[in-house]
C-alpha cells in the first residue's frame, strides 16, 4: 500500500490529543520556570557543573567549536528557521490556498518570539561568563531563543506534513531532521557557553507547549478545517 502524497487532503483533526499534550507539557514547563525564576540551588549547581564541563571541551577542541558556531549562527539560527517557516506559508497559500492555516502558522511563530522575549525580560537570568569565552550572545539567558524557535518551527512543519498526509519516506526524513535540529541547536548553545542547560530545556518545553496550544486552538476553531482544506483539492 502506498502512503498518501504530501499534497493529499488534510487529515481530520484530533483536538483532544493536542489539548492533552498541552496539559502534559504545561506541568514541567511551569515547574522549570519557577525553579529558574527563584534560583533553586540544586538546579543552578547542575547547570554550572554541565556548563563548566562543556566549556572546557569547547576550549580544548577548537575545530568542533568552530563547526558548532557555523551551525548555530547559520543553519539553526532563529532567522533561518523563520525563513523555512515562511517557505511553508508560501506553500500553503500557493499550493493549497489555505490562507487561514498560513495565517495561523505566522501567528504561532510570532507568538513564540513574543513569549521568548517576554520571559527573558521577566526572568532576567544572566548568561554564563567565562574568562576565555569561545562565543558571545546578548540579552538574558532564559529561555534559549534558538532552542525555542527551532522547536516551534520544526513542530509546526511536522504537524503540517502529518495533516497533509506526507508519505512514509518524507515523514521519516522530516522527523529525523527535526530531531537533529532541535537537539543539535540546544547542544551548540551549551557547548559555546552562551546558555545554561536549563535555558535550552526551557526553550524546548516552552516551544513544544506553544505548538501544542496553537494546534489545540486551531483544531477547535469553528470552520478551520473547512478553510484549510478549501484549496487542497486543486491540482
Amino acid at each position: 500500500m502506498h502512503s498518501p502524497p504530501a499534497d493529499s487532503p488534510p487529515r481530520p483533526p484530533c483536538p483532544r490529543t493536542a489539548a492533552l499534550t498541552a496539559g502534559t507539557l504545561a506541568v514541567p514547563t511551569v515547574l522549570l520556570l519557577v525553579l529558574v525564576a527563584f534560583s533553586w540551588h540544586p538546579l543552578l549547581a547542575l547547570d554550572g557543573d554541565i556548563a563548566r564541563t562543556t566549556h572546557t571541551w569547547a576550549v580544548d577542541d577548537p575545530g568542533v567549536t568552530h563547526a558548532f558556531r557555523i551551525l548555530t549562527d547559520w543553519v539553526w539560527d532563529p532567522w533561518t528557521m523563520r525563513a523555512v517557516c515562511a517557505a511553508a506559508v508560501v506553500w500553503l497559500m500557493w499550493r493549497h490556498s489555505a490562507w487561514w492555516l498560513a495565517l495561523w502558522v505566522v501567528a504561532t511563530c510570532a507568538l513564540g518570539t513574543l513569549v521568548q522575549q517576554g520571559l527573558k525580560s521577566a526572568v532576567g537570568r544572566e548568561r554564563p561568563v567565562w574568562p576565555d569565552p569561545v562565543d558571545s550572545a546578548d540579552y538574558a539567558a532564559f529561555p534559549s531563543g534558538h532552542a525555542l524557535t527551532a522547536t516551534v518551527v520544526c513542530g509546526l512543519l511536522l504537524w503540517l506534513l502529518h495533516r497533509y498526509g506526507a508519505g512514509r519516506a518524507l515523514w521519516r526524513t522530516a522527523l529525523a531532521l527535526a530531531v537533529v535540529s532541535v537537539a543539535g541547536v540546544g547542544l551548540t548553545r551549551v557547548w559555546l557557553g552562551v546558555h545554561w542547560p536549563s535555558d535550552v530545556v526551557g526553550g524546548w518545553l516552552i516551544g513544544a507547549l506553544i505548538v501544542a496550544l496553537a494546534v489545540a486552538f486551531y483544531e477547535r476553531w469553528p470552520g478551520s478545517g473547512r478553510l484549510a482544506s478549501r484549496g487542497s483539492t486543486r491540482t
